[in-house]
């Protein structure tokens, strides 16, 4: 007889192994390696064709998915702290790396790489205090509002601090 996983429960990461996918320019996912579909809980039947905001956890607030969007589909690169939902209703805390893919020929975006590898407690606590924070902003104000505070927050970590960076710049926050 199967014990059964408490829902909102931490996965455990192997910091030796990295999840990777791919997704199509409007962000459905055209491939996911084995340790996506093993963490996930998804069969590759069910994540191909799919948006990728299949494994979104409701925790991670909007304007994080909102500045990651305009940043790969301007072309650049970005790393971000991702919390996502797996089949079952646990959660993984991610550092993703995200790479923007061309058409060698047109130069246009046809699609993004991701590779996502387990994050230190230190920037994970950092970032989940911050995430939170946005989220309730979110709530009550709106994404704009959220955006804005992000962007004061930001502002006073050094003017040369931005949304595309801040993965990198954390550890200098604190």
């Amino acid at each position: 007889m199967h014990k059964p996983i408490p829902i909102d429960e931490e996965i455990i990461l192997d910091p030796k192994r990295y999840i990777v996918s791919e997704t199509d320019e409007k962000g459905k996912i055209t491939f996911a390696n084995d340790y996506f579909i093993e963490v996930s809980g998804y069969s590759l039947d069910e994540l191909i064709g799919k948006p990728h905001s299949i494994v979104r956890h409701p925790d991670m607030p909007k304007v994080v998915f909102k500045l990651l969007w305009e940043t790969i589909s301007q072309g650049k690169n970005i790393n971000a702290v991702v919390k996502n939902l797996a089949k079952d209703g646990r959660y993984y805390w991610i550092f993703t790396e995200f790479e923007t893919r061309k058409d060698t020929d047109t130069g246009e975006v046809i699609g993004y790489h991701a590779a996502r590898k387990s994050i230190s407690k230190h920037v994970l606590e950092i970032i989940a205090d911050l995430y939170a924070k946005l989220l309730e902003i979110e709530k009550k104000e709106g994404v704009e509002a959220s955006e804005k505070f992000l962007i004061k927050f930001l502002k006073e970590k050094g003017d040369d601090v931005e949304f595309a960076n801040i993965m990198e710049e954390i550890h200098k926050f604190y």
